[in-house]
């Protein structure tokens, strides 16, 4: 790994995660462990090479370790370390700045885990409490995998799995909730053309929808 050479702490921290790709595999592992397939499906434009040669760099730096998951899966898989976990809040940060720049063009979609903490990167805190949505348990189903999405006294907390006590449940293709947040279409379009689907309390759904706008 080339290195700034700088004693500074931002130039340290970036002599580790400064590399092309490493800052996003610490994205794709934000919300819990992966194997190598799975990572390479949430960044598609990244070939396989390259990725093995990012994980063991962050490997070699403390920030991802390997795992094995309990049978019946027994999967190998990457998870964050402590050390990386304490990146959230820094790859959190840089998603809200980046969240005022251009949307490239062509047709690009945001990937499912990408999506997930997009919706903590732009979370209304202010929006929250003054709409009086404080509390309650939602469900977001992505190309048919499950989030919990919990609100705890305004604070926002997103995990794999499905929510049993779920208020109500959002279900939609990344491409469509992408565009009802942030892209102009109408969620009524999009429920009539069935490319989104709410389950239970519609008025809870479109108050958690409404909590994640682009900066102004």
């Amino acid at each position: 790994m080339r290195s700034y050479g700088d004693p500074c702490g931002i130039a340290r921290a970036l002599d580790v995660i400064g590399e092309r790709w490493a800052i996003l595999v610490v994205r794709e592992l934000l919300l819990g462990p992966k194997r190598f397939t799975d990572l390479r499906a949430g960044l598609p434009r990244l070939g396989p090479d390259i990725l093995s040669q990012r994980l063991r760099e962050l490997e070699q730096a403390g920030v991802v370790e390997r795992d094995q998951l309990p049978p019946p899966a027994g999967s190998r898989v990457y998870r964050l370390t402590d050390s990386g976990r304490e990146l959230e809040p820094v790859v959190l940060a840089l998603g809200r700045w980046g969240s005022r720049v251009p949307f490239p063009s062509g047709d690009e979609v945001l990937g499912v885990d990408a999506l997930m903490l997009a919706l903590k990167t732009l979370y209304d805190w202010d929006g929250a409490r003054a709409g009086g949505l404080i509390g309650g348990t939602y469900e977001v189903r992505l190309a048919g995998q499950p989030f919990a999405v919990r609100l705890t006294d305004g604070q926002l907390d997103i995990s794999p799995g499905a929510a049993s006590d779920a208020l109500a449940t959002i279900e939609a293709d990344p491409a469509t909730l992408q565009a009802v947040l942030w892209h102009g279409r109408r969620l009524d379009e999009a429920l009539d053309a069935g490319a989104l689907t709410i389950g239970g309390q519609r008025g809870a759904a479109e108050r958690l929808l409404a909590l994640f706008p682009l900066p102004g």
